[in-house]
């Protein structure tokens, strides 16, 4: 009988829609808190366990108190072997302290539930050289790790594979981190601190963030111009964060978050950096467009880095109403061919799915396939 490790970080994510671009540190948390956020890791730790009910008596469910896995484990009738001496206050070092104990326990897998911070703690705990294969459940605001899975769902799936089926592979993957307080500020300064040892299985692998490397002027000036030229008079426009868009920005001649959401009407700045409730508030009774682009080297376009535009936000604007742009280079860099939608809401994924527009240049565009 196989050995699955749970650990849950119960706050991961609550910092995107809220406009905070993620919640290390306990500040942070009460900080967003105070804004409204609600926690989200446990329904995405849901999302992953679903697939493993398939095999649920021929796996062995190890976790820790409370929120950080027993809540979740037994809402989905899983009755868990709890790891002893770990508090329930859901630190950094109790993820990590879990972690060793499940290496000792000799753990088949362990599924994670975070972002890139937790990553970090889980390779801190296990380090490169743990014949322990480890597994992320994508639910924090940056993720640009290689360790996660596309989405919870497919964490699920991917876990289920490797523990039924003999000889699946696993691979050293990046953990990456960035300095969140620079983000914050609109720096995005990231390093690799290691790597875990995560199975992998075709396109159910998000890839390594790549940083912009395109940066032809004229391209990005290109695309800016077709989409200028197109805006229409009296819709909203929610313009997502990226270096791709920056030109748009500035060729309507606003200040450009580069990091976060900015709201546009008629060619004028309606609020900048805004957070989920801001545009809900801001688009009330308003016809609404949304601009993005795409996290090159995995491919989103919702779910990372943009949680701001939440399913919330999408469903408002209907999916004929959302613009996306990206270069060419960008583009034919994804290695599977596809692009990638993580919500949080299953039917606006199965919504967006399908085929879409992406403007790549001046009156020039691609239809491109997106997956859940």
């Amino acid at each position: 009988m196989k050995k699955v490790g749970l650990i849950i970080n119960p706050v991961a994510g609550m910092g995107g829609k809220v406009g905070l671009k993620g919640t290390d540190g306990p500040e942070v948390v009460e900080k967003a808190r105070a804004m409204g956020a609600r926690p989200e890791a446990a329904a995405k730790a849901v999302l992953a366990l679903q697939p493993l009910l398939k095999i649920k008596g021929e796996i062995e469910l190890v976790t820790c108190l409370g929120e950080m896995g027993e809540d979740t484990a037994r809402h989905c009738s899983f009755e868990p072997e709890l790891i002893s001496g770990i508090s329930e206050k859901t630190t950094a070092e109790d993820t990590e302290k879990a972690a060793k104990e499940m290496v000792e326990m000799g753990v088949d897998l362990l599924l994670f539930v975070g972002g890139d911070g937790t990553a970090r703690n889980i390779f801190n705990a296990i380090g490169d050289n743990s014949s322990m294969a480890a597994l992320g459940v994508p639910a924090g605001v940056k993720i640009h790790s290689a360790v996660y899975a596309t989405s919870p769902r497919n964490a699920g799936e991917l876990a289920m594979q490797f523990l039924k089926e003999a000889g699946l592979p696993v691979r050293r993957s990046e953990v990456m981190d960035i300095d969140e307080d620079a983000f914050r500020e609109g720096r995005l300064s990231a390093r690799l601190y290691g790597y875990l040892q995560v199975p992998c299985s075709g396109e159910l692998m998000q890839h390594l963030k790549i940083g912009g490397a395109e940066t032809e002027e004229s391209v990005l000036d290109a695309i800016a111009e077709n989409v200028v030229e197109k805006m229409e008079k009296d819709v909203v426009y929610i313009i997502g964060p990226g270096s791709t868009i920056g030109p748009i920005m500035k060729k309507l001649g606003l200040d450009n978050t580069l990091l976060g959401v900015d709201v546009v009407k008629n060619g004028r700045l309606l609020a900048g950096d805004v957070n989920e409730k801001q545009i809900l508030d801001l688009i009330e009774g308003e016809i609404v467009k949304i601009i993005v682009t795409v996290i090159g080297g995995q491919g989103y376009i919702f779910g990372r880095g943009n949680q701001q535009i939440s399913a919330e936000v999408i469903k408002k604007a209907g999916k004929d109403n959302i613009i996306v742009v990206a270069t060419r280079e960008k583009i034919f860099s994804l290695e599977y061919e596809r692009l990638l939608v993580d919500t949080g809401d299953e039917e606006v994924n199965q919504v967006l799915c399908g085929y879409m527009r992406i403007i790549t240049g001046y009156n020039e565009e691609l239809m491109y396939r997106v997956s859940c």
